[in-house]
Order: C-alpha cells, then structure tokens, then sequence
C-alpha cells in the first residue's frame, strides 16, 4: 500500500494538499516488478505511472525490431501522454533487468481529476508532455524508414512473394523498380540488374533472393529450437494461430510451422470489417501479426517459410514431422490447420499471364501497382468486396465479374452497400473470362455473359490486372494416404469419419482417423470459411488436445 507521505516525497504530488494525496494514495496500485517484467505493453490501454524506487525501461517496437529506447528513475511520472490524446500506449515499459522496481498506478480518471484540479500539477504535467512530444518529434527524424530495400520489376514472382512476406510481417520496406528507376539500385548490383536483389539493414545484401533468405538476413526465426513438442500446428492461419495462443497459454510447449507468412487467405484482406471487437474494421495483415505476437508472448515458437513433407506414427504413439531439408521433430499431437488455396481459373492464356498481370487473391502490397490502372476482379464473396473497395482507392476503374446476377447472395450487406458509393467500381452479372491476352504481360481479356434472358454475348476489357477470387480448394496431397478425406480432398474429423480404430472411445469432435491428429480451419470437411470460425475452431482444438495428453501417458 502507498501511504501520502511517499507520494509528498515524488513531485508532481508535492504541489497537491495533503487531503488530495491521501485520496490519490487511496486509490493507487502498488505495483512492484522484478527484474525485466513487463510494466505494460504497447498498445495496451494506457494508464498514468508515478515510479516511486528503481529504473524502468521504455521498449518499443521499431521496423519489426523491439528495442530499448530510454528509462525514467525514480521520482518521474509518464503515461499522461496517450491518455491526454485518448490514444492506446505507444510503447511498452518494463523494468530495468538490473534491479526491481515500484511503479504507482493511476487510471485515466485519476490523471484527468489531477489535471483539472491543481493549476501547478496541470502546469508540469502539460510542461512535460510537451517536452516528450518534442523528443519524438525529434526520434521521428533520426528513424529510418525500412529496414529493406527490394530492387526488381513489378512482374517478379520472387519479389512479389517477398513483399508478401514482408506486408504480412510489417517490416517496412522500400521498393525499387529497376525498369522505372534503375539510377537508384544500390552499388552491391553494380548498377546492373540482373533479377531481384535484396538489401537489409543498409548493409548485408541478398542477391537472387528467397523468401527464406531474407527472413533469415532479418533474423526471424525458421529453424525448429527444440526435437520434442506437445503440439506442432502445420499452417499459422486464424485456426493455427488461435491454436499457438491457446496452446502456449495453457502451459503446452507450442511449435507453428508456417511456409509462407503468417495469416493465410484472411492475412491478405485489406479489410476485415466484421470481426467481432474492431468497430472500424482491421486488416488481414494487422490481425495477423497480433495474433503472432501473442502466441510468441505465450512462449509459442513460430518457424517461418518451412513446410511439413511427412508425418509419421511412432511406435510410442507420438509422430514424428518432418519439415523439408528433411529436419525431424517429434510431437505428442499434430494439429493441421493449413487452410486451403485459391481454386485456379480455367481460361485460355491466363496460366501463362499468372504474375505478370494475372494474381490470386489480393494484398494491400499490390496497391502501388495499380494506382491509376484498369482492375478487374473475377469472384463475388467477401475476399473480393474487400479487395474491389480497397483498390477502388487507387486504380482508375474496378470492374467485378460474377457469374450470378449479383453479389446479393454471396457477400455482406455491409460490403455491397460501400461499393455501392464507389463510383469507379463496375458489377458486371452473369459474367466470366474466357480467355486472357497480352505480349510479355496482360493487356486485356475476353469475357463471355450468359443471362438467363436474352443472348449470349462477348465482350473485351483493357486490364492492367486480373484479381481472381472464385473459391478455393484443399491441398492435402502431402499428408498419409491413411487420413480420411472427402471428395474435395477435405480432411474428416469426429462424426464425420467412416472408420475408427480404438475400441476404448470415440474420436474426438476435431479429430482425424489417426489418434493425435487434429483438424481446425478451412482445411477440416464441412468447416464454415469465415476468420473467427477458424479462430474458434483452433481455440477448441486444444480443449480437445488437453483431453487427448490426459488419455495417453507420453
């Protein structure tokens, strides 16, 4: 308990009479940490500190990288400044790993009353605010703005996954195109191109760089730690995600094994508007990489750009994985939560214009490339809303393909009634591509209308890009021959099974044939493809994980 004759002694309650202190010491929480524990989070709701003993260091997260920025000591008070601008905290605080310390904590209310109450503690605490503003004024210049200069041309697959990869890990980077702007390619390229070519850190160049390559040049881990786990998650989509939170918060040792960036299809919506809890909508990229962060904060280990190739039942009844590069890891439950991938459309000349015009499903990194542009999009659900509204911003005119007579079956009201006010977007019926032209990229496409009433008719489009959205399908060719799967390649679990092999109790609801292996998400038969059924889906997973380790003595 803060007693009043403490906080005199701190000065921005010395200016306040003694009947004040006691009501602020009254209310205050006597916080102590040890070494290195965390005070608050960035982003978290912000609340005003008085550190009374000790050193605390302010820890923020810069170009992808968490760093130590300053430290108050005793006597100092912070947090009035996202409280003032009614803004989450901007950086997280913990202790000094050298020592304990003692924080008192106040509510927003109680920094308010303080504010409006005393003219000398409204005066420093404003005074001092001020002065922070100033030093972050000063921060924002000396900051560099990426972390990673891409040099290579818009039609580069290479690139295009690397940005990808980059977007949904929000490390910024700088984009160089060198058939636009090749005075600017760095001196490790000889002011050549050659292909695609990665700078980070102004310093360690990558040249014909992978995915993998330049997570590993930024230090994001893609090696398993351990040979051993409770649970390794194939795929860090919302159900693997939701699985790694659940999973490592709950004392279970956690891998995620992810081959591309985190988020699967949701990670690549401009803007998810229906989730429960963002009243303003959030991106795929955003919800992603919170609930990456969260998993890791549990104690979840993430290995990024690796595949599963095998798994395979051990004779203790665990299974053993093995990643590509052929690395083994053992676990005593498999979770496959791989999600699906986009169904490819059947049309003459689109394969060979895929990447040079023509792409699957759509991410706010393609936004550059289409500014002023011609847009079609092939798909009417909600992926393709999202992505109609959100270029609408940028190219010159969106026109939306749907083979019904609109989009009134198939997506959110709340989606039809934005493209509704876009007056760049175009929602052509009964309409589908046939085929897909161009010289060394697409230049337009061919469509065909088949209304119910009236002729058939063609039809051509000047396209700068082709987004296709029209379903997706499972990819499960890699797991055992064994596992039980319907017609369309989508794995069965609990009721859903045709056969069984224990004799001593049913399968559990998320569980395959094969004991320990557990399905979540869009991969899983009859499954509802929306975000937070995945999420919910991979939080039950380990409910039922739990109960299978409890049947079974590894």
């Amino acid at each position: 308990m803060i007693s009043p004759t403490e906080l005199q002694a701190i000065p921005i309650f010395a200016c306040l009479e003694e009947t004040e202190r006691q009501r602020f010491a009254a209310r205050a929480a006597d916080v102590r940490l040890q070494p290195g524990e965390w005070l608050i989070r960035e982003g978290e709701v912000a609340s005003f500190f008085v550190l009374l003993e000790g050193a605390v260091v302010v820890v923020k997260e810069i170009l992808g990288r968490t760093q130590d920025v300053f430290e108050y000591n005793a006597g100092e008070f912070f947090g009035e400044v996202p409280i003032l601008l009614g803004a989450p905290s901007f950086a997280g605080v913990r202790a000094n790993d050298d020592g304990k310390a003692r924080v008192a904590r106040f509510d927003a209310q109680q920094l308010l009353e303080m504010v409006q109450s005393s003219a000398a503690c409204s005066a420093l605490i404003l005074q001092t605010m001020t002065d922070r503003l100033m030093r972050v004024q000063r921060f924002a210049k000396e900051v560099p703005t990426s972390r990673v200069l891409l040099i290579g041309t818009r039609y580069d697959n290479d690139c295009r996954e690397i940005r990808q990869f980059l977007s949904a890990n929000r490390i910024p980077y700088e984009w160089i195109d060198a058939d636009k702007d090749a005075s600017r390619m760095p001196v490790c390229m000889n002011g050549e191109y050659d292909g695609p070519a990665v700078v980070v850190d102004n310093h360690y160049c990558v040249e014909t760089p992978t995915v993998r390559s330049v997570a590993e040049a930024l230090g994001i881990r893609t090696q398993p730690r351990f040979e051993d786990y409770d649970v390794v998650v194939v795929g860090a989509g919302p159900a693997g995600r939701a699985a790694g939170v659940y999973g490592a918060s709950e004392g279970l040792k956690v891998l995620i094994v992810e081959r591309s960036a985190a988020g699967g299809q949701a990670g690549t919506s401009s803007r998810i508007e229906n989730y429960l809890g963002f009243p303003n909508g959030i991106s795929g990229e955003d919800l992603s990489q919170r609930a990456l962060q969260q998993a890791g904060r549990f104690g979840a280990e993430i290995a990024m750009t690796r595949c599963v190739e095998h798994i395979e039942r051990l004779g203790d009844g665990r299974y053993c994985v093995e990643l590509d590069g052929g690395q083994r890891v053992s676990a005593c439950v498999v979770l496959i939560a791989t999600g699906v991938e986009w169904r490819m459309l059947d049309a003459e000349g689109v394969g060979r214009f895929q990447g040079r015009g023509v792409l699957y499903g759509a991410s706010r990194n393609e936004a550059s490339n289409v500014v002023g542009k011609r847009v079609v999009i092939v798909g009417g659900g909600n992926s393709a809303g999202q992505a109609a509204v959100f270029f609408a911003n940028y190219a010159a005119k969106v026109v939306v393909l749907v083979r019904g007579k609109g989009l009134e079956l198939t997506m959110s009201s709340y989606l039809i009634d934005q493209i509704a006010t876009k007056k760049n977007i175009y929602v052509v019926p009964y309409t589908e591509v046939v085929k897909a032209e161009g010289e060394d990229h697409l230049e337009r496409v061919t469509v065909r209308t088949r209304p119910p009433e009236g002729e058939e008719t063609m039809g051509t489009y000047d396209v700068d890009a082709l987004f296709i959205m029209i379903g997706a399908k499972a990819s499960t060719a890699w797991l055992p021959e064994s596992l039980q799967r319907d017609s369309g390649g989508y794995l069965c679990t609990g009721r859903d099974l045709e056969g069984w092999g224990l004799q001593d109790r049913a399968p559990f609801p998320l569980e395959t044939n094969l004991p320990g292996v557990f399905c979540a998400g869009d991969v899983r038969h009859d499954s509802i493809k929306r975000v937070s059924s995945g999420v919910g889906e991979g939080s039950m997973a380990i409910a039922f994980v739990h109960q299978y380790l409890a049947l079974n003595n590894f």
